[in-house]
């Protein structure tokens, strides 16, 4: 069978793993079937081959289990609302307007409001809120708003592209990359899940800030390289790999030798400015170091989740001692 061959990318970050893995799986599994998020023998089969969990596991490798459990559950939602928004509901403005008007007035008042097909992603969204109301202060709580509100704002840009038959230039996708990805909440999560206070004047600095947008890049920009068949196929434009074979009228080859050298130079952008950092005292630069590691942890997470736990991505890899990673498409 003919491959394509996709160049090495770099993260040479340690492999870590929740021990309350197996119990968030077996939780999030409970969880999907009692909200009735998946319906279908064939979607069942399909949700148990993608292991979600999984990727939060790898994550948030120190996390509790309660809080463990929110972490694999709201990537589970955010992965099955991506899966109905782009393959069922592809281009449909008005069911992304729906899921947006339901989680605004969730976040906002509890409140569930929703058509029937949009029921059960609201209902199990609300029961995530209220989990995440326990252990999260009114502070971060307004952080995470925004971080789902720039999300599903995110999202709308995107569909109407489609609707449009619009393609973004590279500057704006990058621009945008970071949102659509839904990396910021996760990112928010650190401090409910793994107990990791930052002051503000830590978590608002630039370095801190570069070092947060260094990760989120090297997330999406990675999972871009393993999409971009699949979205090419589909006619989604939104994808670097594609935006930037359009732009710069480069042959498939070229673009995503590029999309991966950008990655890598995103690797070491985080691997510099984490070496970097400001001091801020020993006991936040303590707190500030764990940051960084579940950062690094994010970014490890997404390979291994990617290529080891999930049936989502029809990849060969094979990691060098270098940390380089070797991959190549069926």
């Amino acid at each position: 069978m003919e491959t394509l061959q996709l160049p090495q990318i770099f993260c040479p970050f340690p492999t870590m793993l929740n021990p309350f893995a197996k119990e968030a799986e077996k939780h999030t599994a409970e969880w999907v079937a009692r909200f009735g998020l998946v319906k279908s023998e064939k979607a069942r089969e399909r949700f148990n081959r993608a292991k979600f969990a999984m990727l939060s596991s790898r994550a948030f490798p120190t996390a509790g289990r309660f809080e463990l459990c929110i972490a694999a559950e709201f990537n589970t939602w955010l992965f099955l609302l991506d899966d109905k928004n782009d393959e069922s509901m592809f281009g449909k403005v008005d069911y992304l307007q729906m899921v947006h008007s339901f989680v605004s007035q969730i976040l906002r008042n509890s409140t569930v409001v929703a058509p029937e097909e949009g029921m059960a992603l609201a209902e199990s969204f609300a029961d995530l809120w209220k989990r995440m109301r326990r252990i999260g202060s009114p502070a971060w709580q307004q952080r995470f708003v925004k971080s789902m509100t720039d999300y599903l704002d995110a999202c709308l840009w995107e569909v109407q592209n489609r609707v449009a038959h619009k393609a973004p230039s590279v500057a704006d996708y990058i621009e945008k990359r970071p949102y659509t990805g839904a990396l910021y909440a996760d990112i928010e999560l650190i401090e409910i899940l793994e107990s990791i206070y930052l002051p503000d004047e830590v978590r608002h600095h630039e370095t801190v800030q570069q070092l947060s947008l260094a990760c989120n890049n090297v997330v999406c920009w990675a999972n871009d390289l393993f999409s971009f068949d699949k979205e090419r196929r589909q006619g989604d434009v939104h994808n670097l790999v594609v935006v930037l074979k359009e732009e710069r009228s480069l042959t498939l080859e070229a673009a995503v030798a590029e999309a991966a050298r950008m990655h890598d130079e995103e690797v070491r952008r985080f691997i510099a400015l984490s070496e970097n950092v400001p001091n801020f005292g020993e006991e936040v630069n303590d707190e500030l170091q764990r940051y960084i590691g579940v950062l690094k942890a994010w970014m490890r997470a997404n390979l291994d989740w990617s290529f080891g736990d999930t049936a989502r991505y029809r990849m060969h890899i094979r990691e060098t001692a270098s940390g380089n990673w070797l991959i190549s498409r069926i």
